[in-house]
């Protein structure tokens, strides 16, 4: 099936990428006919990690969060790993470029702790979604409502909990990638 021929996705990761949060969903979407990038906070190639503490396998960046525009891709890939969406969301270029992903009402999946960046730019409230469990009052406190579910699509938003969702979580973000924008709001939220 390639129903995302032409499409391109980026992952947004850095160091302590929970590494299968990042090579299955990358793996889905580049099965389905969509190209890829890794989108970082520096040239250098990231450390992936296994349960927060295990070295895992390193991957090379593409480009750099302060040389990327929204307008490059068609969709967003946020995976998890505390230390991961720790770094992301305290970098003033990755918030500028989530944001303006989703005020172009592009779709976007997060996976686990990914939400973070979500929460640190503004972007969950009003939205339901779920995450892994610690983040949840820090949804809820941002102005979401958080579901514990495998798999949640709200208006181009696909987010699950942890790498168990994967399954689930692969099969719903190629679905809205396919479907491509949604309706923007004022508030730069999407229908």
């Amino acid at each position: 099936m390639s129903t995302l021929t032409g499409k391109r996705v980026a992952i947004l990761a850095t160091d302590g990428v929970e590494e299968v949060e990042l090579t299955q969903p990358r793996k889905a979407v580049e099965d389905a006919g969509a190209t890829t990038e890794i989108v970082s906070l520096s040239d250098d190639a990231i450390q992936a990690m296994n349960g927060d503490i295990v070295p895992a396998g390193t991957y090379p960046v593409d480009k750099v969060a302060s040389k990327v525009s929204a307008d490059d891709y068609d969709a967003l890939l946020l995976p998890g790993g505390t230390v991961n969406a720790d770094r992301l969301r305290m970098d003033a270029d990755v918030l500028t470029f989530v944001k303006d992903v989703f005020a172009a009402g592009k779709p976007v999946g997060v996976i686990c702790h990914g939400p973070w960046t979500l929460v640190e730019a503004d972007l969950v409230r009003g939205r339901t979604l779920t995450s892994f469990p610690s983040l949840r009052t820090d949804i809820r406190n941002a102005g979401g409502t958080v579901v514990d579910e495998e798999v949640v699509t709200d208006r181009g938003l696909v987010s699950s909990r942890n790498p168990d969702d994967l399954p689930a979580f692969c099969a719903k973000v190629v679905e809205e990638f396919a479907e491509g924008p949604h309706k923007v709001h004022d508030e730069g939220a999407t229908s």
